[in-house]
């Protein structure tokens, strides 16, 4: 594609080009380079869906970065990853197929996942080119840098060769602990994947009876349904009211068990009733006090969110007809006193949206909170962009108080590697991929007891191994992506040379998930940092500032904005619109097309200037051209001091302006004469330095905004005969010398507005542009800029 075939920009071209790129194979990756390597850990986006305006922002600013960094002589390692593991895919396969893994059972269940996945790769990886994303390709003899998939047996065998080692270093343990139960998915999940909402609740005053003395207790709940699980009534020490009933038992309304009554500070004088029913696991503050107490928990929810015997008449009835059913009762036995609306703040699943149970299940568990010091230790040592970001994750850090549960019983994941006999259990070699739920034991296998090697599988004849059925949280997973990246455990040199990654990009809503995971599992393998930088991003909103959301009707499809703009359009919206890493972009359709007028505006620019031959530079450069240059060099330096920190808005804002303000509305029009120099008033010399200052701007404008509009400054560096491989240095105590001898950058302030003055008064006095304006004084500051003042001005003095 040549400047000479565009009118005007289109999505049209930009299909060309992109496709062109693809051929070419233009971005691979050089895993025997001699540069340094720069690696950018991409959020691999889950592909249950297609990509969304934020994907579509988020990952131009990473390639902002790639690009950037290329140009900086960096070997970029910039792969796309797509996350096709766990929950979300197995819940957009119910939703599109109409089935459940309970009734098609698994291996069918997982057939129907890998058919969605087959449909939705390929758009996401279609959009991501449309938008001009430079993954890094690769050379079919080597991998690195590849697209890869969470799902691909490679992938899943580093994280089982994870587990693995974390096991023998008796980091990983099995416990029957009450966790956190999704009763729709019906698996456990992490506190970290659970988020508290207002939702609308009663709370009921409720009679007990005092065995000992026959009053009765009023007591206040939010869970009558779990009075069946009651182990404990206490009242704050320093509560006069019930310091009587210390030692004294009471019995529960409807099921009739003895609990016992006493003192404890949990209970708050100024809540309720004052008096506090301890539940088995009603919520977390009852799961830490029952631990504390030392009491044995009944659990009285099974796994599909229903009542169990423990219930009594309950039993059999989900949470909330259980709630329903024993309010009823209670009524009719007059022993509900108040009942009132409230709203309380219920943790739910993130992925679901189902209020969270708690149930005992054996889980396997990753030890971290004897590592939090560590943690944090590594944690300091990793430059964050923005700095205050780093707030979220030492705030995360501190609130961990268990350590992480990573089984889940679901399907669509990484299967656990191991087998089980009795209290034994059997590893396998680490390496390749294990699908223990439907293979036997391997015979390279190895034996452990309680966490402790004890011998090989052939030492253990006669013995019937079960393979594990559970899976891996997706964090797991997702958490290693890094150390895929940069091929741990595959190509030892190359990990040496390429660890720790360069770039952790990120949104803020993951911090204490993926981010978190990732530098607790890079940590436990390495005992380093896994990142150089951290950058965190907000979030892309409608036109209002609201989230998108179908039910609002906001949502704003990329594949609409590249069709109808183009990707460049979009990324120069998306770096000019605001500062993404402090605050959140509103998308406006309407600023997005006005960028397009940005793009022709460039493209025009470059039609000017090539109509002139490019001249050899000047022995000497003009004073006027000299001042347009600096004031260039100088906003490229600082650019260079913001683009090194991830901060591409102010630069380019910038930049937008010297394209319309400072290069075409000033400079252009102040050296017209001179550059056309149709009444010989200037020397040849003089029209030669305007020619090669327009080259010289022109060129490096070109240059820095490549990062963010790739394809249409590679049409106009073509044109212009440049290389788009290094960025334009400019040498901070250099330019600030040369500004400093003639104050360039107020000059170039004070000659625009002269020209401003000047046109303004023409246009009061009814005059075009190109008239003559009589008696019109120029002051001595612009000596140095006389002559083309009064040649662009045609002033009589």
């Amino acid at each position: 594609m040549k400047l000479a075939d565009i009118k005007n920009w289109s999505p049209e071209i930009e299909s060309k080009i992109t496709e062109q790129w693809k051929k070419e194979e233009k971005f691979n990756f050089n895993p025997k380079t001699k540069k340094k390597i720069y690696s950018i850990d991409t959020p691999p986006p889950y592909i249950n869906s297609p990509i969304h305006i934020g994907h579509a922002a988020t990952y131009s600013y990473m390639d902002f970065f790639a690009r950037y960094r290329r140009m900086k002589g960096y070997e970029v390692l910039f792969p796309l990853g797509l996350d096709r593991n766990g929950l979300p895919i197995e819940m957009a396969a119910e939703k599109k197929f109409d089935i459940t893994p309970w009734k098609v059972g698994r291996e069918k269940f997982i057939e129907y996942c890998e058919k969605l996945l087959q449909e939705t790769s390929a758009e996401s990886i279609d959009s991501f080119a449309k938008l001009g994303i430079s993954f890094s390709s690769y050379k079919k003899s080597d991998k690195i840098g590849s697209i890869y998939h969470t799902d691909a047996p490679e992938y899943r065998a580093l994280t089982q060769a994870t587990f693995i080692d974390l096991y023998k270093k008796e980091l990983i343990y099995e416990d029957a602990r009450i966790n956190n139960w999704d009763p729709k998915l019906r698996t456990t999940i992490a506190d970290s994947e659970i988020e508290y909402k207002d939702l609308p609740s009663t709370f009921n005053d409720i009679k007990f009876k005092v065995k000992e003395t026959g009053e009765e207790i009023v007591i206040g709940t939010t869970r009558p349904e779990l009075i069946c699980t009651c182990g404990m009534i206490i009242y704050n020490p320093e509560d006069k009211r019930y310091q009587k009933l210390e030692g004294k038992t009471a019995i529960t309304p409807l099921f009739g068990e003895e609990v016992p009554i006493q003192e404890h500070p949990l209970a708050k004088m100024d809540k309720g009733t004052g008096l506090v029913m301890m539940c088995s696991a009603g919520d977390i503050s009852d799961i830490q006090f029952f631990r504390e107490m030392n009491l044995k928990p009944r659990i009285a929810i099974e796994k599909d969110g229903t009542m169990n015997e423990y219930a009594g008449f309950l039993k059999g009835l989900k949470v909330r007809e259980a709630r329903e059913k024993v309010i009823e009762e209670l009524k009719k036995e007059k022993l509900l006193v108040k009942q009132q609306k409230i709203t309380h703040s219920t943790p739910v699943s993130e992925r679901s949206g189902a209020e969270i149970e708690f149930i005992e299940m054996p889980e396997f568990y990753l030890k971290q909170i004897e590592f939090k010091d560590d943690l944090r230790s590594t944690i300091n040592k990793i430059n964050f962009y923005p700095q205050e970001s780093k707030k979220i994750l030492d705030s995360w850090v501190d609130s961990v108080s268990i350590d992480w549960p990573i089984s889940r019983r679901r399907y669509y994941a990484t299967p656990i590697p191991l087998w089980h006999s009795d209290n034994l259990v059997a590893l396998p070699a680490p390496g390749k991929y294990h699908q223990p739920w439907k293979e036997d034991v391997p015979k390279d296998a190895e034996v452990f007891e309680n966490g402790k090697y004890i011998g090989k599988i052939k030492d253990f004849k006669g013995k019937k191994w079960k393979g594990e059925e559970r899976v891996f949280d997706t964090w797991f997973d997702s958490s290693i992506s890094e150390l895929f990246m940069l091929k741990y455990k595959e190509d030892g040199s190359f990990f040496k040379k390429a660890f720790p990654a360069s770039l952790r990009p990120q949104g803020k809503e993951i911090v204490r998930t993926w981010l978190y995971y990732t530098i607790l599992r890079g940590y436990l393998a390495t005992e380093k940092k896994c990142f150089e930088d951290v950058w965190i991003h907000q979030h892309i909103t409608d036109e209002k500032g609201r989230k998108m959301s179908k039910s609002l009707g906001n949502v704003i499809d990329p594949q609409e904005i590249l069709k109808e703009y183009g990707a460049e359009a979009f990324r120069l919206w998306a770096a000019t619109e605001g500062d993404l890493a402090k605050q959140d972009l509103s998308c406006s359709k309407e600023k997005i097309r006005g960028e397009c007028k940005t793009i022709n505006k460039l493209l025009n620019m470059t039609r000017f200037v090539t109509q002139f031959k490019k001249p050899k530079k000047p022995k000497t450069i003009e004073k006027t051209d000299k001042v347009f240059i600096d004031f260039l060099d100088y906003e490229i330096n600082q650019a260079q001091w913001h683009f090194d920190r991830y901060s591409f808005w102010k630069p380019m804002l910038t930049f937008r302006n010297f394209l319309w303000e400072v290069f075409a509305s000033h400079y252009i029009e102040l050296i017209k004469p001179r550059v056309y120099n149709e009444e010989g008033k200037f020397k040849k010399e003089a029209s030669d330095s305007a020619k090669y200052t327009l080259y010289a701007l022109l060129e490096k404008l070109t240059m820095v905004l490549y990062p963010i509009i790739p394809q249409v400054t590679s049409i106009i560096a073509d044109k212009l005969k440049i290389s788009l491989d290094e960025f334009p240095i400019v040498i901070e105590e250099e330019i600030k010398k040369r500004v400093n001898e003639i104050d360039s950058l107020a000059q170039v302030n004070a000659i625009m507005d002269f020209n401003r003055e000047v046109w303004k008064a023409k246009k009061d006095e009814g005059l075009g542009l190109r008239d003559s304006l009589k008696g019109w004084k120029i002051d001595n500051k612009f000596r140095l800029f006389e002559k083309d003042l009064i040649a662009c001005h045609n002033l009589k003095v």
